[in-house]
């Protein structure tokens, strides 16, 4: 058997390579630089300097949406990396996921150019595209399944490609983000409006389950940024990814961009959970608010009024469930002390799940239902997702933890 693979297979397997090697440094002698990158992208490795133009965030109280500082984000990283290509299913408008630079274009035949003027199906304008084989925008049509599968066939070929659309419609391309998960290579699936938050496109379109359901995948990482400077970490993370898919979940509803002179760097987004603001100089505090995304902030304006109350509370902002539980334990007990049992849990989405790090008497703040169809100040107060609402729940885990 040994024999009959070394005389067959393998021979042919080494044959073939060495054939195609031997090609490879002709090419090598001709463009050093496109054989570096071949090279680079084989081995899913990132060209020097890929994260210079990543920006920084200010403080900003009115800050901007996720799906915002996202796009902004991955165009500074596109600029940088050649192969990182992608497209939305009809949605690059909404999803912020479109190439802008100079010289990204859009793939496609070159007969089709230039398209001009007019609106997609959901009534957005789109700008002038110029279509060409090495164009990097897709066009992927309203077919999220499709896209997701494609977007898994050019990862195999090595390039970086990503997919967008809205997270309600996760459901159409699960199949395909879970076999990514199953292969193990990493695509990214960038989703936005990302909750209740959607307000007035209704219970139709506002992701309840969807968080849960995803963070279920074996092998997947689920990433929702609290702010701007999340946003950009986090994007630092997926693409160092080199076999693990991502779900990178975004707001369309503006978030605020924390000051970080106040509150502890956005670099702690990396490890998927950090401590944001703990008002407990020894370590101990009394109640520990967490949350993902949007509701980042909403925790610390609760952080703030307990504080004032004379409570330490502490805020830990978890992106990624998955890429905290990859840190060591000594980390994980860092944030989460498993002395404090106080613990209230934020999320514009269903609370399943979160018992794992409020505990089973936590308070879990997050939906038991469906959305509702009205503007997003009065969808979140409908659904008890204010600073009163996370103080209530803080004070009431305070006192069942002091036996009161």
């Amino acid at each position: 058997m040994v024999e009959h693979f070394k005389n067959g297979i393998g021979k042919r397997g080494g044959d073939a390579r060495n054939a195609w090697m031997q090609k490879y440094e002709q090419y090598k002698a001709k463009f050093p630089k496109e054989a570096d990158q071949l090279l680079k992208m084989q081995h899913r490795e990132l060209p020097d300097g890929w994260d210079k133009d990543i920006p920084t965030f200010p403080a900003d109280a009115k800050g901007m949406a996720g799906r915002d500082a996202s796009g902004k984000v991955l165009n500074a990283i596109a600029k940088n990396v050649p192969w990182l290509i992608g497209g939305a299913a009809d949605l690059a408008p909404s999803t912020k996921t479109r190439l802008t630079f100079e010289g990204a274009g859009d793939f496609g035949p070159p007969a089709l150019t230039p398209e001009t003027g007019g609106t997609d199906s959901h009534g957005q304008a789109h700008a002038t595209e110029v279509f060409s084989w090495g164009g990097r925008n897709f066009h992927f049509g309203v077919r999220e399944l499709a896209m997701g599968a494609i977007v898994s066939g050019m990862s195999l070929s090595k390039v970086r490609a990503y997919g967008a659309g809205f997270f309600v419609f996760s459901d159409f391309g699960r199949p395909a983000i879970r076999l990514s998960a199953i292969m193990e290579i990493p695509t990214i699936h960038v989703f936005t409006h990302d909750s209740i938050g959607v307000g007035e496109d209704g219970p139709t379109h506002q992701p309840i389950e969807h968080l849960p359901s995803l963070r279920a995948i074996p092998g997947l990482v689920v990433i929702r940024p609290g702010d701007a400077n999340e946003m950009a970490e986090c994007w630092r993370v997926i693409m160092k990814m080199k076999h693990h898919p991502v779900c990178l979940v975004t707001t369309r509803q503006a978030m605020p961009t924390l000051d970080r002179t106040k509150y502890n760097a956005a670099s702690g987004a990396a490890k998927g959970a950090y401590v944001l603001a703990c008002a407990a100089p020894d370590g101990k505090p009394d109640v520990i608010l967490m949350a993902t995304g949007s509701e980042v902030s909403l925790c610390v304006e609760a952080y703030e009024k307990l504080k004032a109350e004379g409570l330490k509370p502490r805020v830990v902002s978890m992106p990624s469930w998955e890429l905290f539980e990859e840190q060591d334990k000594a980390y994980r007990d860092g944030v989460l002390p498993p002395a404090v049992t106080a613990r209230v849990s934020v999320e514009l989405a269903s609370s399943f799940g979160w018992e794992r790090y409020v505990g089973m008497n936590g308070a879990k703040i997050g939906m038991k239902s469906f959305g509702a169809s009205a503007p997003l100040k009065d969808v979140i107060k409908k659904f008890g997702f204010t600073t009163h609402a996370v103080v209530a729940a803080a004070r009431e885990q305070v006192a069942l933890a002091r036996g009161k």
